[in-house]
């Protein structure tokens, strides 16, 4: 069998592609480059271009016998789905279309989607369950969401096995080469200030949590990519048929703790200069949002293996080698 990842050149992708190689699946990968880099990903066979294009989808496909799809592939700020919000749909749902189409004219038999909490918007629980009410706050989410509901149409109507995988905040990096090269998320926003000698920032400290900073699941990139794997490894085998399923630690950090973590991992903790600083809210920010992990656990038996300081010292890792490539 030969899985197609899309996207597999990028910091989520490429991590991915490495667990499913390692574990002696055959892969080839699609990606449109656009924040992709060919060197994550060395000695995988790799096709430049982008979902929307029909033809070269197929010309891949059916060249490589593709039997299965690792779908990672999609525009993934937030604040800019709101101000592009025809782009997100463009690129995330009539890319998938477009790719579900290929597929099952193909015969791809599985199909996994990497779907992401912004699904479910700002739930008011205290565990958030593949139960929950989902009610996307942002155009990425609803883009997010809409493709969910179509590979789960597609599958019904095809006989296609698939999983969608709702991935909570991803840090760390499983090797330094392979770490986040974007700075949207919490992490390397946080490396930047430090490595600028800024204060880190704290968007709002007035939620009702325990130290008044929002609260995340916050997961490891490295289980991501072992979780799709063991959903790809299930499918395949035909040890499942369809899964809706989040992926997380369930267990919740707020920003403040993580920004001590932080300061303590890149020996900062002392310096005043580093001290927090807190801003006004950002529209829209939940104040918990922390994944109750249970059903892929019981339908993979997949767990979540590292911590929060792993994901910390891997990510610094991985920081500190581009700032030194780039300085170089």
């Amino acid at each position: 069998m030969t899985w197609l990842v899309t996207g597999g050149a990028g910091y989520i992708g490429a991590h991915v592609v490495a667990a499913m190689t390692e574990a002696g699946e055959r892969v080839v990968v699609l990606d449109d480059l656009s924040t992709g880099d060919p060197a994550r990903i060395p000695g995988v066979p790799m096709v430049q271009g982008s979902v929307l294009d029909q033809p070269l989808l197929e010309q891949t496909m059916r060249e490589h016998g593709v039997t299965g799809v690792v779908h990672i592939a999609a525009k993934k700020q937030v604040e800019e789905s709101v101000h592009r919000p025809l782009y997100y749909y463009r690129e995330n749902v009539e890319g998938l279309r477009r790719l579900l189409e290929v597929a099952t004219a193909t015969g791809v038999e599985s199909f996994v989607f990497s779907s992401s909490a912004a699904v479910y918007g700002a739930p008011d629980v205290d565990l958030v369950g593949e139960d929950t009410e989902c009610r996307p706050v942002n155009p990425y989410g609803q883009t997010k969401l809409t493709g969910e509901h179509m590979v789960a149409d597609v599958a019904r109507a095809n006989g296609l096995r698939y999983a969608n995988l709702r991935y909570f905040n991803v840090a760390g990096a499983g090797r330094p080469e392979l770490g986040d090269r974007g700075e949207a998320n919490l992490v390397p926003m946080i490396f930047r200030r430090i490595t600028e000698r800024q204060a880190p920032l704290i968007f709002g400290d007035d939620f009702p949590t325990p130290d008044g900073t929002c609260i995340r699941d916050f997961i490891h990139v490295a289980d991501i990519a072992s979780a799709h794997t063991a959903a790809a490894r299930a499918l395949d085998e035909g040890r499942l048929t369809a899964l809706t399923a989040n992926i997380g630690r369930g267990e919740g950090v707020s920003v403040r703790e993580m920004i001590r973590v932080i300061r303590e991992v890149t020996g900062t903790a002392a310096e005043d200069w580093a001290e927090p600083v807190v801003t006004p809210r950002r529209a829209g920010d939940p104040p918990r949002v922390v994944a109750a992990a249970d059903t892929i656990r019981s339908a993979l038996g997949w767990e979540a293996r590292h911590g929060l300081r792993d994901m910390v010292t891997s990510a610094w890792a991985g920081w500190t080698i581009r700032m030194s490539a780039t300085a170089g």
